[in-house]
This record gives C-alpha cells, sequence and structure tokens, in this order.
C-alpha cells in the first residue's frame, strides 16, 4: 500500500476548449438524430430504467484526507437515484450495455465545481466499470459517432484510426465492455471510473451493494422492475468507498482507463446510501419517475471540493451541458 499524496496535478492542453466545443457538435448531432426516433432525451444514458428515493448517510470519525466536501461531517442527505442503461438508443434490457447508477445529493451548500456560485447538490456518476475503456476523451469521442453511424461505420473507422492489430484490440476491449456479465443494480458494483477532488487530495469512487441480496436469474427481462420488486419487500443498504491518489504511476489523474490498484490504493467506506422500502408502482411513485426523468445528473453539479478531474472529466462538463439544453432541461 502506497501513501496518499497531495501531490496531484491535471495536465490541461492549450487547445482543450476548442476540442471540446469540437465534441459538443458531433454529441448534438446524435442527440437530434436520436430524438427524432424516440423523443427527447439524453445524448448517452437514454434510458432510464427507474428512479429510486434514497438517503445518504455520512459516516461519523473519518480520516482527515476523507473528511471534505460532503463528506466533511457526519449526516443524513435526501438522495435521488437514477438507474439507465448507457446506450444512446432505446434498447431492450437483455442486449449488453453498460448500466449507469447515478445520484444526485441534496442539502448541500458551498461553492460550485463550475465556479458560477454555490450549489446545493453533489451528483455522483457511476458505472458497472471499474475504469473507461478509453484513456482521453478523444478516443471515447470518435468511438462513439462512428456507432452512432452503425457497426460498419464503427469498424471502417476502428480499421482506419488503429490498423488491423490495434482494430482487433479496441474490439475485444469494447465487447468486454458492453457484453460483461451484468447480474442487476442490488448486486453488483459501480465505480465513478473517473477521478473527483477530496479538498486537497484526489479519489475515486465505488458503491458495494447490500450483501444479502440474492442474484435473480430473471432480472435481466426488465432490470427497473427487478429493483422495484426488491423495494416493495424492504430497504436495501450500499456502501458508499473512495481510494486516493498516491501517485501518478500508479493512480493517474489524466489517464481515464487505468485501474486504480486496490492493493496499492485500498478503499475506506465514507457513507451509507439507504434505499428505504418503497412502492414504485404507486401514483406518487409514478410521478416520481418522470421527476427523476427530467432532472439534471451531471459530474459537475458539484461542490468545488469534488471536481471532476482528468480530461474525460473536463470533456463531460461540455457535453453533459449540451444534452441537457438538447432535451430542454436548462
Amino acid at each position: 500500500m502506497k501513501p496518499i499524496s497531495k501531490n496531484w496535478k491535471e495536465d490541461i492542453a492549450a487547445n482543450e476548449e476548442e476540442r471540446y466545443a469540437g465534441y459538443v457538435k458531433k454529441f448534438q448531432a446524435i442527440q437530434k438524430v436520436n430524438s427524432a426516433k424516440f423523443g427527447k432525451g439524453r445524448t448517452l444514458h437514454r434510458k432510464q430504467l427507474l428512479g429510486i428515493k434514497a438517503q445518504l448517510e455520512v459516516l461519523s470519525d473519518l480520516p482527515e484526507h476523507a473528511k471534505q466536501g460532503l463528506f466533511s461531517k457526519p449526516g443524513r442527505y435526501e438522495t435521488w437515484i437514477r438507474l439507465s442503461s448507457g446506450s444512446m438508443k432505446l434498447q431492450s434490457d437483455r442486449i449488453g450495455d453498460i448500466r449507469g447508477f447515478a445520484l444526485k445529493v441534496s442539502g448541500v451548500s458551498g461553492p460550485s465545481a463550475l465556479r458560477n456560485g454555490n450549489t446545493s447538490f453533489q451528483d455522483f456518476l457511476l458505472i458497472n466499470l471499474e475504469a473507461f475503456s478509453s484513456p482521453k476523451s478523444d478516443e471515447f469521442v470518435g468511438i462513439v459517432v462512428a456507432a452512432a453511424n452503425g457497426g460498419g461505420a464503427l469498424l471502417k473507422y476502428l480499421f482506419k484510426t488503429y490498423g488491423f492489430f490495434g482494430a482487433l484490440a479496441k474490439i475485444k476491449k469494447a465487447g468486454a465492455s458492453f457484453n460483461k456479465p451484468f447480474s442487476g443494480f442490488a448486486t453488483e458494483k459501480f465505480f465513478s471510473a473517473a477521478p473527483i477532488s477530496f479538498g486537497a487530495y484526489a479519489g475515486r469512487l465505488r458503491l458495494l451493494p447490500p450483501k444479502e441480496e440474492k442474484i435473480e436469474k430473471n432480472a435481466s427481462k426488465d432490470w427497473g422492475e427487478d429493483m422495484k420488486s426488491r423495494l416493495q419487500k424492504g430497504s436495501l443498504t450500499y456502501e458508499l468507498q473512495a481510494q486516493f491518489f498516491a501517485d501518478e504511476k500508479t493512480t493517474p489523474i489524466e489517464d481515464a482507463s487505468v485501474n486504480w490498484p486496490e492493493s496499492e490504493a485500498p478503499y475506506l467506506t465514507i457513507a451509507k446510501l439507504i434505499l428505504p422500502k418503497q412502492d414504485l408502482n404507486s401514483a406518487d411513485g409514478e410521478s416520481f419517475q418522470k421527476k427523476v426523468e427530467e432532472t439534471i445528473f451531471d459530474p459537475w453539479e458539484a461542490l468545488l471540493e469534488h471536481k471532476p478531474l482528468g480530461d474525460v472529466m473536463r470533456a463531460r462538463k461540455h457535453v453533459y451541458f449540451a444534452s441537457q439544453k438538447g432535451r430542454g432541461a436548462v
């Protein structure tokens, strides 16, 4: 295990703003096409599987490096959860996909990560992958844009960009991500995959599922219904954990494809996420689904102490805002 360090830094290129503006135009075009097919919606993670009411309970007696921002003192915060599938389209739950577990924590107060005043919310966007498939945003955007034009266009792009063997490696890696076995939102781990700041420190997040929950073999028919069924029976309690930056080689800030090794940067439980028993098939539950779908979930909806870090996160600031405008959320 390596000692926790404050000596992290971001490497911000001179042309980033111009490059990110180019990403925005490409993602806006994708969103426009798919919104014409499926109705207004997000560019990615278009399919909402379920909205859930929850509470985030920050633990007491945390060490100094964890006692930052939202986690500076113990307390309970009302939290909304949006479960989603990562695709830019609406498709069957049985199709392999990246799954999202997004948290919007309310009741906070402090300077915003966007430096545009104060914020009352802290969002954490988690996926069922420990790291991103691409080290930088340019590679990720290139693949998404090509995929939006179909499988043939994607293959052509990969072979042209990375050569024969490089393309095969990319295809293998992408396949492993999208076809990774998934058992459900009550039995899988979720990760921030990219880092955020913890005051003067930096770290990544992980959400551990309730230990007592069992895998339901038919859950893949409808991931949302699986969670509804569990919450009608009782509450679910998850553990929110953080691991912290040690050094640039082991725990890089700018390369989002590197999974920080737990042996060198162990996780620490910093909060509990409690999903109380609730009937999401009720009139109130159905009304809540609409509220969640219309709500913004954005890693940059954050306290300054939890500013998103690295190229992938900086790119997300631009494309998420564009996606919000594209669906009329801002």
